[in-house]
């Protein structure tokens, strides 16, 4: 099955179906449509996304949405890839009005220039371990000691690179949103037990069970709007999932 549809799968109606959705937190809905989109490299639907929260609120927030679905799509790069996320992002800027976006030099809300270039490295990395063992607690040293283990120790030191310097900043996106933004981005890909994890870690960050099952059930409607299905057992392809998406 083809999941390559037209952008035009992302109606309003959908929208609308998605942003009314119930228990969802304030101001999440646009974060987690856009990012399950940039991990299915749908980046068209994400303009659609974008324009549609900003008739809903008004241009005067234009601003604030912006820059939290780019932040949402920078920490997605964490799971779903950096090539995803560069078509999200120059997808977004094509229906950016000048004057909002954010050109090199200018100051950037998230920082991330003083994290890496004015701040020792040794305080960046402490950040993301603790960001780290917020959302594992008290797995948190296994886990680690499982991608430090894992054959090359490199795995373990590119997830303290990215929690350090990536997923632990959180000038525009709380904790419990970035822990959002990565279930987002794990449901499309069919990796139960990373999502597990980062189910467990929303709620350690904050989030309650409602809200964790509301972002998950948009980011799952997404996906099967654009074909995405529980494959049958054994079967050897498709576009789909071979387990149950989890849940809390």
């Amino acid at each position: 099955m083809s999941h390559k549809l037209a952008p035009s799968v992302i109606t309003s109606k959908v929208l609308a179906n998605l942003r009314s959705h119930p228990n969802l937190p304030n101001h999440c809905w646009y974060l987690v449509a856009a990012i399950t989109l940039a991990v299915l490299n749908q980046p068209h639907g994400i303009r659609d996304v974008y324009k549609y929260e900003v008739e809903q609120c008004g241009n005067g927030e234009s601003l604030v949405v912006l820059r939290r679905m780019r932040e949402a799509l920078i920490k997605a790069s964490a799971v779903g890839g950096v090539p995803k996320t560069i078509n999200a992002l120059l997808s977004l800027k094509e229906v950016t009005p000048a004057g909002l976006l954010e050109e090199p030099g200018t100051p950037s809300l998230t920082e991330r220039q003083r994290d890496i270039y004015e701040t020792p490295p040794a305080e960046i990395l402490g950040r993301g371990q603790a960001f780290f063992d917020k959302i594992y607690v008290r797995i948190s040293r296994r886990i680690m000691g499982q991608l430090d283990k894992s054959g090359t120790q490199d795995l373990g030191l590119t997830a303290r690179l990215v929690y350090g310097y990536l997923l632990s900043n959180t000038r525009v996106l709380s904790a419990t949103e970035t822990s959002f933004v990565l279930i987002a981005g794990l449901i499309p890909q069919d990796v139960n037990p990373q999502l597990k994890g980062h189910l467990r870690g929303a709620l350690n960050n904050g989030a309650t069970v409602e809200e964790v099952r509301a972002i998950r059930a948009i980011a799952v409607t997404i996906c099967e709007t654009f074909g995405m299905e529980r494959l049958a057992e054994g079967a050897v392809g498709g576009w789909g999932w071979r387990d149950e998406v989890a849940n809390v």
